[in-house]
């Protein structure tokens, strides 16, 4: 044990980690409670040391592209940025072609999923998803689509007048890969009640996840932190999220999104710092024991931040994305790509093995030393890259 953690009051739970036994809720809020990060981040390394094993020294990216179809929405989320109704003159809505067109764009830049999620059309027929879905599986049978989040799965069961199993089991049917872990934001009914009235409950949000994985799919999950939530409520969140997981082992891995305080109608006087997106993404992977994957997600934290939560406790920093709008349009200043290269070289800063991985964070390549070479040297972006920055 190093000597600061020795004299810390958390020294108790690293022995209880080193032991591997499960932290209780209240170990998990006196995590959240504590301003010793030092020893908060050693913690949350050797959890993740212990996790993950050999492949420890390991950390993750993905190649891939966001496409959001639309964003017209029936909600209105208190703190969504990205949702337009018909009438505003910025809403917008792709075809089943011009989406076809900007995964074909994305294709020759070696890209492995497409993560593709909207608003809930108010009047987009169940056949538009059915039929995106067809003619993206046509257009390369390997590219692994990621799409819908759960309260987009219940709009779907709704237009389609089905069960929520038997939609899914269509869109599987379809070329659905896995479900994005998106909506789940604070399960607490009181809080949820507050940022995303009229949004799906937890427990519909949960059930949508089961479902999927009882046919065989797996899926991220995630939480959206640092707004009107307390800590107490964190750890009832992420207290769902593994006793679903223990339940039914869907999860691949999870993405602690930290709030963006702008352009919304959620009055934050302090949102998400530093010091908070670091100690949720340690307590994270401490409290998710039987989670292998921690996601540091670089758009909401800056490329520089994420590369610091490999140490306490991710070992993963998402993916190139090439077009985010959601996290853009409520204020995020960070760039809306990140090059293969930029990836590598965060990783390689860190300490780690670069990885690149598909959907389920399986290794696809394992960037050792001797292949270092062979990714772009000067990070520079290709025309079609460029072509793909988004507009909205």
């Amino acid at each position: 044990m190093q000597l600061f953690v020795q004299r810390s009051e958390l020294c108790d739970l690293y022995d209880k980690v080193a032991a591997c036994e499960r932290i209780s809720d209240a170990d998990a809020l006196r995590l959240f409670e504590s301003k010793d990060l030092n020893a908060l981040g050693a913690i949350a390394d050797l959890a993740r040391q212990t996790r993950l094993g050999a492949r420890a020294n390991r950390a993750s990216y993905i190649i891939n592209r966001y496409i959001n179809y639309s964003n017209y929405c029936i909600l209105s989320c208190q703190f969504c940025s990205f949702a337009r109704k018909k009438r505003d003159a910025d809403g917008f809505q792709l075809g089943v072609e011009e989406i076809v067109q900007k995964a074909r764009e994305a294709l020759h830049l070696g890209i492995t999923e497409l993560h593709i999620v909207g608003g809930l059309h108010p009047s987009l027929p169940f056949s538009y998803y059915v039929d995106m879905l067809k003619a993206l599986r046509a257009l390369d049978p390997r590219l692994q689509l990621k799409c819908f989040t759960a309260i987009e799965i219940l709009h779907l069961a709704w237009l389609a007048k089905k069960s929520v199993v038997d939609t899914l089991s269509s869109l599987k049917e379809a070329g659905l890969d896995s479900l994005t872990g998106g909506g789940a934001e604070i399960f607490r009914k009181e809080i949820r009640s507050a940022i995303a009235r009229g949004k799906e409950s937890a427990e519909e949000y949960l059930d949508v996840h089961r479902t999927w994985h009882r046919l065989g799919g797996r899926s991220t999950c995630t939480m959206l932190f640092g707004h009107v939530e307390s800590l107490a409520d964190r750890v009832d969140h992420l207290r769902q999220l593994r006793s679903l997981q223990d339940e039914t082992r869907g999860f691949v891995g999870f993405v602690p999104l930290p709030y963006q305080p702008d352009n919304n109608d959620i009055p934050v006087q302090n949102p998400p710092t530093g010091f908070d997106a670091l100690r949720t993404i340690a307590v994270s992977r401490i409290y998710l024991d039987n989670f292998e994957h921690i996601t540091a997600y670089w758009v909401g934290l800056g490329l520089k931040l994420a590369q610091v939560a490999l140490s306490y406790g991710a070992n993963d920093l998402h993916g190139t994305i090439i077009e985010e709008h959601i996290f853009h349009m409520a204020g995020a200043k960070s760039p809306q790509l990140q090059t293969e290269a930029e990836m590598l070289k965060a990783i390689r800063e860190a300490g780690r093995t670069p990885v690149q991985r598909n959907t389920f964070y399986e290794p696809i390549k394992i960037w050792e030393e001797s292949t270092a070479a062979k990714a772009d040297p000067n990070g520079q972006r290709s025309e079609i890259l460029e072509n793909n920055l988004a507009t909205a």
